[in-house]
C-alpha cells in the first residue's frame, strides 16, 4: 500500500458520532459509528456532554482506521463535518467546557429572539446574516450561556473562555488546543456572522452582549488549518476540510451549478438550493446562507444557498420506536406504512421542537389530526413518513419561488432515503423525481472532498464530481390537481400545531 491512499472523515452528527475511510474512488472503505447521551433537563431544552462528543467521534476514527486497514500514514487528510449551530464554551487553559452545549433543537432562547423582533432588530439582523431570528442558531444560546453560567461573562471578559460550534470544539481536541477555528459555513449559521462582509458582525456582537475575544477565527471551507497530534490517530494527520453538516452534503452530492439541490434525511431535514456565488434573500421565510467557501488565485471563492430546515423528520420515526413502541426498529416503518393505501385523512405535525422554514413557530407543538376509530397504527406510521414528505414540498415551493428556478430533480441523502416508500412518496408530493445517489453518505463524502481538493487527493472540482452516480430514481405518479390537494390539506393540520405551547 503506497502513501496517502486515503481521506478520514469525521461526521458528528445530533444522535452520534461516525467517522468514515474514502479511498479515490468515493467508495467506503472502513466506518465506526458511536450514538451519544441526549440530555433533556427541561421541556424545549436539548444539551450534549462535549466530552462524551469528543471521546465517541475519537474512538470511532480509530475505529474506522482500523476497519481500513490504514494507519495515519495513509491518510492524506482530515474533513470535518458536524451538527450545526450547536453551541459549547469551555475554558482556553484547562479545556473543560463550563456547562453542556446547547443542540440546535434547544428552544430556550425563544423569549430572547422574541424580545428581539419586538425590539425591531429582526429585519437588519436578516439583512445582514441572512438567517431569520430564532433560538435554532448559536448566537442567542452563547448569550444565554454567558448570563446563566456562573463566572462565564466575568471569565469571557478576561478572556478566559473560547467559544464553538462542535466543528470548533473538535479541532481544539486534534490539535491540542493549537487551533480555535470555525469555516465559513459554520460561521454563517451562528447569527453573528456578516454574510457580506464575510465577518463576525461588531453590531451584533454588542447587542448580544457577546465579548469579540471568545470567537474562533474563520477560515475557508477547504485548506489545512492544523494536524492532528500524533498520538491521537497514529501520525500528525493535516485537518484541511471543514464544513457544517448541511453545506458539507450539498458538496458531496456535487451540487455545483446554480439551480441544483438537494436533501438531507436525518434528524432533521435540511434543503440546500446552490443560487451562485451572491447571497440571494429570500421572501419565503428561508434562509440565505453560504454553500462553502475554497481557495482562489484571487482570494477566496464563495458559493451561496438558500436553504430550509424541518427541525424533526427522522426523529419522527424515533418516536414512533421510543415513545410510543409501535415499531421496534426504525426501519420496521416501511413494512408498517405499506399495510394502508392511504393514511385515511390522518396528519401528523412532528413539530416536537417547534416549526423551522417558512413557518419559524418556536411554540408549535406536535399534533396528530384526522383520528378516528377506524385509524390503525399503519396509518399512523404512514402519517409520519408522509410528514417528513410533505414537510419538503413546501419548502421546495419556497426555493422555486425565491430563486425563480424550478428544479428538474433533486438529489437526497441520509439514513431514511433507505425507506423506497418515502422517496417515492416525496416524488409524487414534489412532482419532480428523487435520485438517490450510489454513495449514501454524502455529508462525510463532502468533508472528505473539501479536504481532499486543499491536498491534490483530488486534482480538481470535476474530478470529485465525476464519482457521483446514481443508485435509483423515484418518478413522480401524482397528478398536479392530487399534489396541490394534499398540500392543502397538510397546511391546514399545520395550522392546528401553530402556538400550542403559548396556550393556555
Amino acid at each position: 500500500m503506497t502513501t496517502h491512499e486515503f481521506i478520514l472523515a469525521l461526521d458528528q452528527g445530533t444522535t452520534s458520532s461516525r467517522a468514515i475511510v474514502f479511498d479515490r474512488d468515493g467508495a467506503v472503505r472502513g466506518t465506526g459509528q458511536r450514538e451519544f447521551r441526549q440530555y433533556y433537563p427541561q421541556p424545549g431544552w436539548v444539551e450534549h456532554d462535549a466530552g462524551e462528543i469528543w471521546s465517541s467521534q475519537l474512538e470511532v476514527a480509530r475505529e474506522a482506521l482500523r476497519n481500513a486497514g490504514a494507519a495515519a500514514a495513509d491518510i492524506a487528510a482530515i474533513g470535518i463535518t458536524n451538527q450545526r449551530e450547536t453551541t459549547l464554551i469551555w475554558d482556553r487553559a484547562t479545556g473543560r467546557p463550563l456547562a453542556r452545549a446547547l443542540v440546535w433543537q434547544d428552544r430556550r432562547t425563544a423569549p430572547l429572539c422574541e424580545q428581539l423582533r419586538r425590539d425591531g432588530h429582526a429585519e437588519w439582523l436578516q439583512q445582514r446574516t441572512g438567517l431569520v431570528v430564532d433560538a435554532y442558531f448559536s448566537g442567542t444560546k452563547l448569550a444565554w450561556l454567558l448570563e446563566h453560567v456562573p463566572g462565564a461573562r466575568q471569565a469571557a471578559q478576561r478572556g478566559e473562555l473560547a467559544f464553538g460550534t462542535i466543528d470548533t470544539w473538535l479541532v481544539w481536541q486534534l490539535t491540542g488546543g493549537a487551533v480555535h477555528s470555525t469555516d465559513a459555513t459554520n460561521a454563517s449559521r451562528t447569527m453573528l456572522y456578516d454574510l457580506h462582509a464575510q465577518d463576525w458582525n461588531d453590531d451584533i456582537l454588542e447587542l448580544l452582549r457577546i465579548p469579540r475575544s471568545l470567537l474562533p477565527t474563520v477560515a475557508p471551507s477547504s485548506g489545512e488549518i492544523g494536524r492532528s497530534l500524533p498520538e491521537l490517530l497514529g501520525g500528525a494527520i493535516p485537518i484541511a476540510g471543514v464544513a457544517g453538516d448541511q453545506h458539507a452534503a450539498t458538496f458531496g452530492q456535487a451540487c455545483f451549478e446554480p439551480g441544483m439541490a438537494k436533501n438531507t434525511y436525518g434528524t432533521g431535514c435540511f434543503m440546500l438550493m446552490n443560487v451562485g456565488d451572491r447571497p440571494v434573500a429570500s421572501s419565503n421565510s428561508l434562509l440565505s446562507t453560504l454553500g462553502w467557501s475554497l481557495p482562489d488565485p484571487s482570494g477566496t471563492r464563495c458559493t451561496y444557498m438558500l436553504e430550509g430546515g424541518i427541525f424533526v423528520a427522522g426523529a419522527a420515526v424515533q418516536w414512533l420506536r421510543d415513545g410510543l413502541g409501535i415499531i421496534q426498529r426504525s426501519a420496521d416503518i416501511e413494512s408498517l406504512a405499506a399495510q394502508v393505501d392511504d393514511t385515511d385523512d390522518v396528519f401528523m405535525v412532528p413539530a416536537f421542537a417547534g416549526l423551522g422554514a417558512p413557518h419559524w413557530d418556536p411554540y408549535a407543538r406536535g399534533t396528530i389530526v384526522g383520528l378516528t376509530r377506524g385509524t390503525t397504527r399503519a396509518h399512523v406510521a404512514r402519517a409520519t413518513l408522509e410528514s417528513i414528505a410533505l414537510q419538503s414540498a413546501e419548502l421546495m415551493a419556497c426555493m422555486n419561488a425565491d430563486s425563480r428556478i424550478d428544479l428538474s430533480e433533486l438529489r437526497v441523502d441520509g439514513g431514511a432515503t433507505r425507506n423506497d416508500l418515502l422517496m417515492q412518496m416525496q416524488a409524487d408530493v414534489l412532482g419532480v423525481p428523487v435520485v438517490r445517489p450510489r454513495v449514501a453518505e454524502s455529508t462525510a463524502l463532502g468533508a472528505a472532498g473539501l479536504a481532499g481538493l486543499a491536498t491534490g487527493f483530488w486534482a480538481s472540482q470535476e474530478e470529485f464530481a465525476a464519482q457521483w452516480k446514481a443508485d435509483r430514481r423515484f418518478d413522480p405518479a401524482w397528478s398536479a390537481d392530487r399534489r396541490e390537494a394534499r398540500m392543502a390539506r397538510w397546511r391546514q393540520a399545520v395550522e392546528h400545531a401553530k402556538g400550542w405551547g403559548k396556550r393556555g
